[in-house]
């Protein structure tokens, strides 16, 4: 076993504990990661910023699982809600795959990047509407915005948090049930997204230990590792106010595109 293999399980860590605190699985900075660790195993530069992407988002079903089972367990996720938008997830999430797979390598680093600060200043600027405890958003809508999530999550790489939970407390959601229902539609963003990562590209992208773009070592070793993590995100989110919880959301976005930027 490569050396370097031993990196996947620790971004796996960084990876559940950000599941579990913002509703992500950790995506974004897990591509920044993979993007640059790839091609050090043998992956082609060329191919890198397509199998980080599908690599983090195939490890984001466990993720996300775990990050879920945790927030159901504190009553923080909103089962109608996410029962809406799985649909729309799932064939966004799949679209989205089919688009990125033709799009170079170094445009997806960009528009990555991009996405990471505009939904920084999305969240920061944002104002939510005045919350309640029995809001539970649903209905022909959501299904929608799932839609448009899962198609941006698969190009970005990510398991929706970034969108989800911004449009979920601007319904009047309070900002942990927004957290903990994202973790739960997480985990169908990161199936139709990884599906069609890896039926997509002709086979044998990436040669050996892959299927399509998805890297298995890359995504095995961090899903595994990331399980195992998610419930310490989850009891901090809990430990923090809705505001500081915005605040650590976006300054994560901001570190993510800069590191991208600096990688490329």
């Amino acid at each position: 076993m490569p050396v370097e293999w031993l990196a996947f399980p620790v971004l796996g860590i960084v990876a559940g504990v950000l599941a579990g605190l913002l509703g992500v699985g950790g995506g974004l900075v897990l591509v920044a990661a993979l993007a640059w660790l790839l091609p050090q195993v043998g992956v082609a530069p060329e191919m890198a910023m397509h199998a980080a992407l599908a690599s983090s988002l195939a490890s984001i079903v466990l993720t996300a699982m775990a990050s879920a089972r945790a927030h159901a367990r504190r009553g923080s996720v909103l089962w109608p809600t996410v029962a809406w938008m799985v649909p729309g997830l799932l064939a966004g999430g799949w679209l989205g795959s089919a688009v990125a797979v033709r799009i170079d390598g170094d445009v997806l680093r960009w528009l990555v990047a991009a996405y990471c600060l505009v939904a920084a200043a999305q969240l920061m600027l944002s104002r939510a509407r005045e919350q309640a405890e029995g809001i539970v958003p649903r209905g022909p809508g959501m299904t929608a915005a799932g839609t448009g999530i899962g198609a941006v999550s698969a190009i970005v790489g990510i398991g929706g948090g970034s969108m989800t939970v911004p449009l979920l407390v601007w319904r009047g959601v309070a900002p942990v049930r927004a957290v903990g229902t994202s973790s739960a539609c997480g985990v169908a963003i990161g199936l139709g997204s990884a599906l069609g990562y890896a039926l997509h590209p002709p086979a044998g992208a990436l040669g050996a230990h892959a299927w399509g773009y998805v890297y298995l070592p890359a995504a095995v070793g961090v899903a595994l590792a990331s399980v195992l993590a998610a419930p310490w995100g989850t009891r901090l989110a809990h430990r923090l106010s809705g505001a500081h919880l915005k605040r650590v959301f976006a300054g994560f976005l901001v570190a993510v595109a800069l590191s991208l930027v600096a990688g490329g």
